[in-house]
């Protein structure tokens, strides 16, 4: 402030005398009042502020963040640039968790799904499984609070409910007219972004089989979306298998999700859209033990699952460490639809040579998959259709 007060009210050729000086030495007033200090000030307050704002403007509020902030869950949500790269799984141990806030959720289209649908549920809950169990279900399939189910699909609903703790959801379901039938209906599965009540949810495939637990991913860092990579095609691609997706859910989100879906092409899908969505900016989970496919046990050269080519696969060490095994074994067909022996007996896995001695443990574990999936799906969530047919 000197300089501008000596140019404002400061001569050297005033005049000579120490007290007229004194007189002339103006208040504080004086200079609150000046309009030249008024004027200076203002400007250099615009200047500062242009200034802060060009230095911060990745930190200026858009309409998609202060939407994202508005209130419920959203508000939580961390931005993309705070997903760490890769995860570090953290450990249960000690943690104390509302887990009411986490959910394990699946989608459901037909009878064949949901079936499906409810082993899985079976599986979370015979495992004792902490976060809760959401069902998203066709809206014309029944009623959440149906008392009295007539229909084979409304009793498994009923059970799946009443039997194994689980959270029916109706929604409508999101088709893609025209394209692969088998994935005309996979869009229902990206519903998980707006299940809103949850905190965060973690949605997995159902035809797939859970070996163990999963509650310590609903501890990872805060992101948007977290997915193993497709191991299978990496490093070539780099992309996001969305078989398991660990979701923070949003309106935000799920706003974003439904306009990708809009303008999508003829043969884009789940795994697609999100790929187009979070392919840079997703966490990575670890895609072993989290997201292991059956026809890992088929092949010859595990370096991508295995994550180096200086580990031997040993099946019975693979499988005992999985939580999550995918039935994708192009082209022995799904597990709910049966296998002839011609094809059994042709792409089972070969017996191998280890220390002088056959070893068919990937043979034996390979097809142990397919049979106790068929047993439980014939012989126990089925039980009661098969009965009454």
């Amino acid at each position: 402030m000197a300089p501008l007060w000596s140019s404002t009210w400061g001569s050297s050729s005033a005049d000579t005398n120490g007290a007229a000086s004194a007189d002339l030495k103006p208040s504080l007033g004086q200079i609150i009042a000046s309009k030249r200090i008024r004027y200076t000030a203002s400007a250099l307050a615009f200047v500062g502020l242009f200034f802060l704002a060009f230095r911060n403007y990745d930190q200026i509020p858009t309409l998609a963040t202060m939407r994202g902030s508005a209130g419920g869950s959203s508000a939580a949500i961390g931005t993309n640039q705070d997903c760490p790269p890769s995860a570090v799984v953290p450990s249960l141990e000690g943690a104390s968790v509302d887990w009411s806030r986490y959910a394990y959720t699946q989608y459901v289209t037909n009878k064949e799904y949901l079936c499906n649908s409810v082993m899985i549920f079976e599986t979370l809950y015979r495992l004792k499984a902490k976060a809760e169990r959401v069902m998203m279900y066709p809206d014309n399939m029944m009623s959440p609070t149906e008392t009295n189910p007539q229909s084979n699909e409304a009793k498994l609903l009923v059970k799946a409910r009443d039997q194994y703790g689980v959270k029916l959801v109706p929604v409508s379901i999101q088709r893609r007219a025209g394209g692969d039938a088998t994935w005309a209906e996979s869009f229902t599965k990206l519903l998980a972004f707006n299940q809103t009540q949850y905190q965060r949810v973690l949605n997995v495939d159902s035809d797939a089989t859970i070996l163990q637990p999963m509650d310590e991913l609903f501890l990872m860092p805060p992101c948007p979306v977290a997915m193993p990579r497709a191991y299978w095609l990496f490093p070539k691609e780099k992309i996001l298998s969305s078989q398991l997706m660990l979701v923070q859910p949003s309106e935000v989100e799920f706003d974003r999700i439904m306009n990708q879906v809009e303008s999508s092409g003829r043969n884009d899908y789940d795994m697609e859209i999100v790929n187009q969505l979070y392919a840079d900016s997703a966490m990575i989970l670890p895609h072993r033990p989290y997201d292991l496919l059956t026809g890992e046990f088929r092949g010859d050269d595990h370096k991508n699952y295995l994550g180096t080519d200086r580990e031997e696969f040993d099946p019975a060490t693979i499988f005992n460490e999985a939580k999550y095994l995918h039935f994708s074994d192009w082209p022995v067909p799904k597990p709910w639809i049966p296998m002839s022996d011609n094809i059994r007996q042709d792409k089972q896995p070969k017996c191998v040579t280890k220390n002088g001695q056959e070893d068919c443990s990937a043979r034996e574990l390979w097809n142990g998959f397919y049979n106790d999936f068929t047993q439980r799906r014939l012989y126990g969530i089925e039980e009661q259709t098969i009965i009454e047919n």
